[in-house]
């Protein structure tokens, strides 16, 4: 949905059958949209965010995905019965199971989780239906140092706190984004503690990987060898 003129929203494309089958959950992150359905959580490159498309063998089954929430180079997935699905997505286009957590059968309806933090501690609050809301601690610098530090470090879930509701526990609501909240196009919405501060909005971001309307890359080979490559083509 192109919703540019917010007053005249717009279909830009409609993604379906075969690839995707009763979708039930979404979550963007720069270039490319990962999503949940009956068969598990699949891929979408949405790098012209107008035409999305599939990527093909980016998907990872799982028996119960009911939504996803992504957080640096990790997909968290409430996978029902199987509890909560840690995907590692640092190859966005070769997606991988890191792990199934379940805290030995506790969580086992897992139907949202939504991931903060507190200080140097990262924590995924579940929605675990029958059983009510659970707090993992994922990440801590006291808990587990050893596996703390990096800009993405594969987290640790422990259980740690279980609070029973009234119902069953259908979803977790996002918490306030501190001083840089913004829409989809990058407009700041509010100004918490830095006055201007905001992320990159959508213009921007297109900077980091478009040169004249065409996918910028880059490589890990070494530049002798490509040269090596291009003239044994030629």
């Amino acid at each position: 949905m192109d919703l540019d003129n917010p007053a005249a929203p717009k279909i830009t494309a409609t993604l379906g059958a075969p690839y995707l089958n009763e979708l039930r959950g979404i979550a963007v992150q720069f270039r490319y949209a990962f999503v949940v359905d009956r068969d598990g959580m699949k891929v979408l490159d949405v790098t012209d965010l107008a035409q999305p498309k599939p990527v093909a063998g980016a998907v990872v089954p799982l028996a119960d995905a009911r939504n996803i929430y992504v957080a640096r180079t990790f997909a968290y997935v409430s996978a029902g019965r199987q509890g909560l699905a840690l995907i590692d997505l640092e190859k966005p286009e070769a997606p991988k199971l890191d792990r199934l957590f379940t805290a030995d059968g506790q969580l086992n309806d897992v139907n949202d989780v939504k991931i903060g933090m507190v200080a140097g501690s990262a924590f995924a609050f579940v929605a675990d239906g029958k059983n009510g809301l659970r707090v993992l601690q994922i990440l801590s610098p006291w808990d587990d140092p050893a596996h703390f530090s990096g800009f993405s470090p594969r987290p640790t879930p422990k259980l740690i706190a279980t609070a029973r509701t009234k119902g069953p526990a259908l979803a977790i609501s996002k918490g306030i984004d501190r001083d840089r909240a913004v829409d989809e196009s990058g407009n700041q919405l509010a100004v918490f503690g830095r006055r201007g501060a905001r992320p990159l909005n959508r213009e921007e971001t297109q900077r980091l990987y478009l040169r004249n309307g065409k996918l910028y890359t880059v490589t890990d080979e070494p530049v002798e060898r490509l040269q090596g490559q291009a003239m044994a083509s030629h």
